[in-house]
């Protein structure tokens, strides 16, 4: 198994009696994912599995199970609340979200990204097999400005919704192979992707050029984040576009540039303290040599950004 934070578990009913096995898939699912109440169709015999990939920062479980009904009411929320996002789509079989005075029925080449901060229901038939990402809120917050209706019906068979499909397959198939950074990073990806993707189904009036824009400027600062001359000005003389041009578009999805630069420099400190080939270097070396010009301002910004301080991630991963 790689070392640092990631890990790989598998839950199997079968490993249990048979009148134990509903208790257990309930207490995986309270682990993994939140508290909910739960409907069995089988209350003795029920089956199923669940493989749990994790990082401190992310989460992808894939499962089969028997039929079941999911709730996650008003009375939980506010017992334990949960600001947190899910992509959710099958891989076989059918089930049904209720959401936000919505229904819709999911099936294989569909998904949808719900919240964990508001109610709702999940119910599918027997043998429904699955995958559910978990995403940090200021992952998706930040990027969509989050103030209209969740996208509830995404196309995963083609474009945008394809590459992410097949990146979180990716990951569930690579799972034994996956180092802590590489596991983040593709996940990084998915939901920089997927935040694309729920735009253009949230914002159908978003100019198609100041998309393109947003994309090539956002590959651009990931490209140079180490740069410490980097800024909109510099991306603008680089990219043949004026500043305001960059600026209309990062602000159709709810950030600027210098929000983006200091977001993608924090995530190249936030990947070379998990690489072991950076161990040599301190927390100065690695602020200086990702762009930052201050310790103590990186620092905070880090700690803001992902909960820990950079010497608390590193000590994790070692």
């Amino acid at each position: 198994m790689p070392t640092g934070s990631y890990v790989v578990e598998t839950t199997r009913t079968a490993e249990v009696g048979a009148r134990e096995r509903t208790d257990l898939w309930s207490e995986r699912v309270a682990a993994y994912q939140t508290r909910m109440d739960y409907k069995y169709a089988r209350a003795e015999g029920f089956r199923g599995e669940m493989i749990r990939q994790c990082s401190d920062s992310y989460q992808v479980v894939t499962w089969y199970s028997d039929q079941i009904e999911y709730a996650r009411t008003p009375g939980l929320i506010r017992q334990m609340p949960d600001p947190d996002y899910r992509l959710l789509f099958p891989l076989a079989g059918e089930l049904v979200l209720r959401q936000d005075d919505q229904e819709v029925r999911l099936t294989p080449g569909t998904g949808s990204l719900i919240t964990l901060g508001a109610p709702f229901e999940i119910v599918h038939g027997a043998s429904l097999r699955g995958v559910i990402m978990s995403i940090p809120a200021q992952e998706v917050d930040g990027p969509l400005n989050r103030k209209a209706p969740l996208a509830t019906g995404l196309d995963l068979t083609k474009g945008l919704g394809r590459v992410v499909h097949s990146m979180v397959r990716g990951l569930n198939d690579e799972r034994g192979h996956l180092t802590t950074p590489q596991f983040d990073a593709v996940c990084d990806r998915v939901v920089e992707l997927l935040c694309m993707l729920a735009c253009g189904d949230d914002r159908p009036d978003v100019p198609g050029q100041l998309t393109e824009v947003e994309a090539v400027v956002r590959r651009h600062a990931r490209e140079h984040a180490a740069d410490p001359g980097l800024s909109g000005a510099s991306m603008a003389r680089a990219l043949g576009w004026s500043l305001r041009q960059i600026q209309l578009a990062l602000q159709q999805v709810g950030t600027t540039p210098r929000d983006l630069i200091r977001e993608e420099r924090l995530r190249l400190v936030r990947e070379r303290l998990l690489r072991a080939d950076c161990a040599h270097m301190t927390i100065t070396d690695l602020t200086y040599a990702s762009g930052f010009s201050s310790a103590s301002a990186m620092s905070t910004a880090f700690r803001r950004r992902f909960g820990v301080s950079p010497r608390e991630m590193r000590s994790k991963a070692r």
